[in-house]
């Protein structure tokens, strides 16, 4: 593909889920970044496969997430075998209820949330220009400047902002000089996509298998009798790079207990498996998302959804810097708030893979002895199951201590910096049932009011928002109705008094008082949000 741009406001470096993603919020907001790639295409492999809860509310804000729910398997449950035995068996059936519109676990390829997001992109007219590398980069506190190539040529590209969406061997990271801490576990790994004959495995399950120096699961895919299969090379196999798959079905029959055939075989390979993190996610023009900022284990299938996040936190942001609607010091925030994420991330999903792999004596007694045990006890806690959920699906994920949010509530349940709760809602404007996601749907801020308002005070407000955030400040008014209970409640509102709420882009509270004060809420806009009228 020619390139002929010569500038670009934005300029992305890496067309997989984050960087697409990133092109597309971007585009939501009316930028037309420009996305390059050194691949020849979109991935063929399914790499990552969980697709969790807060991922598909944000694919349902773009207005995608039915095509992502009807080609997906909700993952039903997890069942655990030692020596071939079953021990436990945990159910995921709808386990988050109430807690968002989509209570699962979704397996949904990596692949396939390529091929969406990319699809939004051609329809919004943003191509990706693949077998194109950069080869140098340099910034000063003015913008940035790439050397791209690719089969055509050798190009210079000016830009205001760089996106390193480029894996683990970024090279927007390596220019940058980042350092990249962390270490690279001692185990091989394999990874098997395939098609099975008819087994005892139950297919919507997880199913995992622990021997005394190996552990194998089997992750389900959308397509029939089709799963993942994962599992640590067997010692003998050392450093060998040329494992065949025929090779692992003697280790795969002895784990289970059982006769595993392949009818066909869709990707296999051999891996070591990394945990590191990004000194700065951020240095003066260029940022990091995703692999580029962070790598770790694929425990509770976290490694891409967190990468979407990344991108869904820093483009409403960047993106009103580009329009000249907020304060290029609103970029700050992106590390503050997603770096100590990523930090979490790292430090739970190593602690639990290191459970897994360790052979330790004491470890191989708590595996064999206990684990099953306390899982099957805590999971018939509801409390616990809600915990999990909420940890695994990343609604818990909060920016509390965030400086761009404010809280002036007495309430303690939610909080500005918490995500927008899911809550049913019937609209009393409209007359239709609704949700409090739905309403934050469009690109902007939302000023949600609740309690009982005069016409006065409406219009005065709706007076405000035309005059000063037009294009900027979506605004919902939800009067006390006997159909509304819920949303009072989780607030912590009394019918007859106010609340107000200013809800980011990225559907996390930004702001919360006890009172609905035009003066006070302004002074949020611009003094702490850094929106500029």
């Amino acid at each position: 593909m020619v390139f002929t741009a010569q500038h670009t406001h934005v300029l992305i470096v890496g067309a997989g889920p984050s960087g697409l993603m990133m092109a597309a919020q971007l585009l939501r907001y009316g930028v037309q970044p420009i996305i390059i790639d050194s691949k020849a295409g979109p991935t063929n492999h399914s790499k990552a496969l969980a697709v969790q809860a807060r991922s598909l509310e944000i694919y349902r804000q773009m207005g995608v997430v039915d095509k992502a729910v009807n080609n997906g398997k909700k993952a039903q449950g997890a069942i655990f075998n030692q020596n071939g035995i079953e021990e436990s068996s945990l159910s995921l059936h709808n386990i988050g209820e109430g807690l968002t519109l989509f209570p699962y676990i979704l397996m949904y390829e990596q692949s396939k949330n390529e091929r969406l997001l990319l699809d939004y992109l051609t329809l919004n007219c943003c191509p990706v220009y693949w077998n194109t590398t950069l080869t140098s980069l340099q910034q000063n506190a003015d913008g940035a400047t790439g050397q791209l190539q690719n089969a055509e040529g050798e190009y210079t590209l000016t830009c205001d902002w760089v996106i390193g969406a480029d894996g683990a061997h970024s090279s927007v990271r390596k220019q940058l000089q980042i350092p990249f801490k962390g270490d690279t576990y001692a185990h091989s790994f394999y990874l098997i996509d395939a098609k099975l004959s008819a087994s005892s495995l139950t297919e919507d399950h997880l199913n995992m298998f622990l021997g005394e120096k190996s552990f194998t699961a089997f992750f389900p895919m959308p397509e029939q009798d089709s799963c993942r299969i994962i599992g640590n090379l067997p010692e003998e196999f050392g450093e060998r790079e040329d494992v065949q798959v025929e090779e692992m079905l003697p280790y795969l029959n002895a784990i289970t207990k059982r006769t595993i055939t392949l009818i066909q075989t869709n990707w296999f390979t051999t891996y070591k498996l990394h945990h590191r993190m990004a000194d700065n996610f951020r240095v003066q023009r260029c940022f990091l998302i995703g692999d580029a900022a962070h790598i770790h284990s694929p425990v509770g299938g976290q490694g891409m959804n967190t990468g979407l996040q990344d991108a869904y936190n820093l483009a409403w942001k960047l993106a009103g810097v580009v329009n000249g609607q907020i304060k290029p010091t609103i970029l700050d925030s992106y590390a503050a708030e997603r770096m100590p994420v990523a930090k979490e991330l790292l430090n739970t999903t190593d602690a639990a893979f290191n459970v897994i792999m360790s052979t330790k004596w004491y470890a191989k007694l708590f595996k064999k002895w206990l684990l099953f045990r306390i899982l099957g006890f805590a999971w018939k806690s509801e409390n616990i199951r809600t915990a999990f959920f909420k940890r695994v699906s990343q609604i818990d994920i909060n920016y509390r201590d965030s400086n761009i949010n404010l809280h002036l509530s007495k309430s303690t349940k939610v909080k500005a910096g918490d995500r927008l709760p899911y809550l049913k809602l019937f609209d009393e404007k409209q007359h239709v049932e609704t949700d409090l996601h739905e309403w934050c749907s469009k690109p902007g801020f939302t000023l949600i009011i609740l309690g009982k308002f005069d016409e006065l005070f409406l219009f005065t407000m709706a007076k405000w928002i035309t005059q000063k955030y037009a294009g900027i400040l979506n605004f919902f008014y939800l009067p006390p109705s006997g159909k509304n209970l819920e949303v009072f409640e989780t607030f912590e509102a009394n019918p007859h008094q106010q609340k107000a709420i200013i809800v980011r882009p990225d559907m996390y509270i930004g702001y919360m008082n006890d009172v609905a004060d035009i003066g006070m809420m302004d002074s949020y806009l611009q003094n702490v949000a850094l929106i500029s009228p």
